[in-house]
């Protein structure tokens, strides 16, 4: 016994290191006992004689017993040459001790060759029979050839052979692999390791946990059988055996391991495709909807430009503010969708293309006038078009008012001339007062059939003094005219400037005024000649009568203008109207004294007993004329302080409403503008991690987004401001357009860095960048960032790479601006210089990686079937390769064959390989 025990301690130093790495470390305790359990040593007797035969068949030979038959050397050598597939030295073929020792120290040798270092296990071992070395031997040629070079996830040998069926056999039942000894007893592990590549070769859901002699003797079978892996254990002994023998089950589970080793690669290689495919999808789906989005983006904006130009104004001011309408209607409820859109499509378009860079896809090129700086400039066009419009549609309001005055004062001013003209000088009612009645027709009664009598030709003495008299009184009525003639004129050339709709009429009725005026002229002065030839005719004119009316005529005139002024739909100053009314008490005086003439007018006829009969006939006014207008002018004086203080009241609103909205506009402007500072610098200035940053993006934006209520408060202030037709504030800077931009770029400048950060996480976790890279990548940034605006000019960009260890030509660092400034705007963004820094050095699928994953499907050929691609990949990625694949037409094809090389090439953008 001590000397077993000693032996096995000796061979407890045989488990071998190749060079450089450790690729088998037994459990210490374990191998102690190894060899001491008979029933451990049948079952590797048995498993690794199969084992040996199974390769020995393939020279047409085979072995007995594992301890005789290796004795010579000769099959020990046979062996590996058919496992390694190399030559080794010819061996001896003398019988002698020595040559055996020879032959067995050339298959040695070629083992130590392999990197494996043989401890305590000599040639003379073997050549005696030593059954305990020979098989620490063969466990050696086992573990170099057969098990060294598994690999799973970085682990190797005993470890990813574990792992590997701890993987495959995961979704079984009854199924839990945890070593390589008592997790194989009941047999279930191997036919789960059977049914999960051939489900064809056994049915698992017939299996039952409590027939382990059933279920190993059936994985047995099935795997002699169908796979090709001989027979090398027991079930007996394993179930019967407390612990079975390690070395023995992973023999033989490494033997499915080589067997399903082209089904292995198989799914590797579909895995790859479906991942690349599934990328290709999601980008293809991407670039649909964004030409899908600039499509409809640009057709709104086409139609809405047109609309935007039409600056032809309207007639009435009804129509005019409806224009207004719709205009807040467009900037309030139409346009900003549209600019969330806009902002969608630029952030879905960087999205799109970092993921295209990430898995190395040519960069994604839109339809003709589809581009991001195609919609840019349509973009500003719009905004180019928009911007005078608003301004153009208040002018055109603001016209069209001054217009509806100057119409009413003009109708009021040619009423007035029209009734004096005709001979008619009623008292206005301002209530009933209709100038539109009157006709042109009457233009030519009145005061020029006076002036074209001649009845000084048949009159007396007396009556021609009273022609004279009378002529002189018209004449001083005539030149009170002449000034409202010339307003008349006047306001008629300011509505013609101003393009006032019913232009043709105004000009008609004030070229007749004009004409009938020069008419009464030539009148007056023809009628004036006549009577200067009968001067002396006059002498006996009574001057009382002439008094009279050459001071009621004045007086009369001077109550129509001060109606007429009452009467002015353009609200004149408070102080002006006082100053009117100040006058009043002189103008009574006026009134006294004119009346005070006809007053002693009566005194002198009742004295000297003169009968008068008829009215002064130097004048068509009558004292009950004058008094009822002056009754008149004293009855509008009231009026005129209401409307006064209305307008007062007006106005006092109006500052209300300018004030109240100045003082939300000196808030709201600053903090926009603050906001807009804020984020030129937040997105290389927050500190942590990516997904931390983007946190604190997003309460950014939603602070952002919480502050819309005050921009909408703005606007309901900015209508009522507009409604009652306020054009100026003096109390602030900031106008509804100033922030309606402001607050749009601020929604937009926003999105697009938390975009700008999307894209980073995109890039880390494609390339696998660590949060260091990313930090040490950020302060290198930052320290070159000297404007701290997130961007760097070309100089600053070059001592940043040269700080980082690039030693930059001029050729190569033009090479280098292509890149993080294809668009030549002479900046390099954070963006820009993390893609630099990740896209030379990260690990990417490339189109030889799918072509040759293609090729396993194929078996190797060129092409590759229908069939093969429904066989080997989903529904879904299957039809998607069949619908895009060409024909193949190379040498060897078959019916339907389909080119897999080419189609790998258009994957990423390029020509066939």
């Amino acid at each position: 016994m001590a000397t077993l025990i000693d032996t096995q301690v000796q061979y407890n130093n045989t488990y071998m290191m190749s060079t450089g790495e450790e690729y088998m470390i037994q459990e210490e305790d374990w191998d102690r006992d190894l060899l001491l359990d008979p029933a451990w040593e049948k079952q590797q007797r048995k498993t690794f004689t199969a084992w040996c035969n199974s390769h020995l068949r393939k020279a047409g030979t085979q072995i007995e017993n594992i301890e005789e038959d290796f004795r010579n050397g000769l099959k020990l050598m046979l062996l590996l040459e058919v496992i390694s597939g190399e030559r080794l030295p010819k061996p001896d073929k003398g019988k002698m001790r020595f040559h055996k020792i020879a032959n067995v120290n050339k298959a040695l040798d070629f083992i130590c060759s392999k990197g494996v270092k043989l401890v305590s296990i000599g040639a003379e071992e073997i050549v005696d029979g030593n059954v305990k070395m020979t098989l620490g031997m063969i466990w050696t040629i086992i573990l170099r050839f057969a098990i060294q070079d598994i690999s799973v996830e970085e682990t190797s040998a005993k470890e990813g052979l574990l792992l590997w069926c701890q993987r495959k056999t995961a979704p079984y039942r009854n199924v839990n692999v945890q070593n390589f000894h008592i997790s194989w007893k009941d047999g279930l592990a191997l036919c789960a390791l059977i049914h999960r590549h051939r489900p064809d070769l056994i049915d698992y859901s017939k299996l039952r946990k409590d027939d382990p002699i059933g279920n190993l003797n059936t994985a047995f079978e099935v795997a002699e059988k169908y796979l090709d892996i001989p027979k090398m254990l027991d079930a007996e002994d394993i179930v019967n055996t407390p612990k079975p023998d390690e070395k023995a089950i992973m023999t033989y589970v490494s033997c499915f391991y080589h067997a399903f080793a082209g089904a292995e690669q198989a799914e590797t290689a579909a895995n790859r495709i479906c991942k690349v495919l599934a990328v290709n999808q999601e980008n293809e789906k991407l670039m649909e909807e964004y030409e899908k989005l600039a499509s409809e983006l640009l057709e709104w904006i086409r139609r809405t430009i047109p609309w935007l130009e039409n600056r032809v104004a309207e007639q009435t001011m009804r129509a005019m503010q409806q224009k207004l309408e719709d205009f807040r209607d467009y900037r309030r409820v139409h346009k900003p969708p549209r600019v969330q859109e806009k902002c969608q499509l630029e952030i879905n378009f960087n999205t799109l293309q970092t993921k295209l860079r990430l898995s190395n896809r040519p960069a994604f090129m839109p339809s003709e006038g589809k581009m991001v700086s195609d919609i840019a400039n349509a973009w500003k066009g719009l905004e180019q078009v928009e911007k005078g419009y608003e301004e153009w549609l208040l002018t055109e309001i603001r016209r069209l008012e001054r217009l509806d005055h100057l119409a009413e004062k003009f109708k009021q001013k040619c009423a007035l001339h029209e009734s004096w003209t005709t001979g008619n000088d009623p008292v206005i009612d301002h209530h009933e007062f209709h100038p539109e009645k009157c006709l042109i027709l009457y233009l030519i009664l009145g005061k020029e059939n006076l002036l074209s009598q001649k009845d000084y030709e048949t009159a007396s003495l007396m009556e021609i003094r009273a022609l004279m008299r009378k002529h002189e009184a018209f004449e001083s009525d005539l030149a009170a005219h002449q000034d409202r003639v010339e307003q008349i004129a006047a306001i008629a050339q300011e509505l013609n400037e101003l393009d006032y709709h019913d232009a043709a009429s105004v000009n008609t009725r004030c070229q007749g005024i004009c004409d009938q005026w020069d008419n009464l002229g030539t009148l007056t002065q023809k009628r004036r000649d006549s009577l200067e030839r009968v001067e002396k005719l006059w002498e006996t004119i009574d001057q009382l009568y002439l008094e009279f009316a050459k001071r009621a005529a004045p007086f009369n005139n001077w109550m129509d203008g001060a109606i007429e002024d009452l009467q002015d739909m353009f609200i004149s100053l408070i102080t002006a109207h006082d100053q009117f009314k100040a006058t009043l008490p002189e103008a009574d005086k006026e009134r006294m004294a004119v009346m005070g003439i006809q007053s002693e007018i009566t005194k002198i006829a009742q004295t000297y007993g003169i009968k008068l009969v008829g009215v002064n006939p130097y004048t068509v006014l009558s004292p009950q004329d004058i008094t009822n207008k002056w009754e008149a002018v004293k009855a509008l004086v009231p009026l005129r302080d209401q409307m006064l203080q209305e307008e007062v009241a007006r106005q006092q609103a109006n500052e209300r409403l300018r004030r109240s909205f100045a003082a939300q506009a000196n808030i709201i402007g600053p903090w926009v503008q603050t906001k807009m500072e804020e984020i030129g610098h937040v997105s290389v200035d927050i500190a942590g991690s990516l997904e931390e940053q983007m946190n604190s993006l997003k309460q950014y934006e939603q602070n952002i987004i919480n502050y819309k209520s005050n921009i909408d408060k703005l606007e309901g202030d900015h209508q009522l401001i507009q409604e009652a037709l306020v054009f100026d504030n003096k109390h602030t800077n900031y106008t509804m357009e100033h922030i309606r931009v402001g607050w749009e770029q601020l929604l937009t400048t926003i999105a697009r860095t938390i975009n700008e950060v999307e894209n980073q996480i995109l890039t880390r976790d494609a390339k696998g960048i660590s949060q260091e890279q990313l930090n040490e990548f950020r302060a290198s940034f930052n320290h070159f960032d000297r404007k701290r605006n997130g961007m760097m000019d070309p100089d600053d960009f070059r001592a940043c790479l040269i700080s980082m260890g690039y030693d930059l030509g001029e050729v190569e660092f033009a090479r280098i601006m292509t890149l993080v400034d294809a668009n030549n705007t002479g900046v390099v963004t954070f963006q820009a210089f993390i893609d630099f820094m990740t896209r030379e050095t990260a690990e990417t699928d490339t189109a030889e990686q799918v072509m040759a994953s293609f090729k396993i499907l194929a078996s190797d050929k060129p092409y590759i079937t229908v069939d093969e691609l429904r066989r080997e990949l989903p529904p879904e990625q299957a039809e998607y390769c069949i619908s895009r694949m060409t024909k193949y037409i190379g040498p060897n094809g078959v019916p339907g064959a389909l080119d897999y090389i080419s189609f790998s090439s258009a994957l990423y953008g390029e020509s066939d390989l």
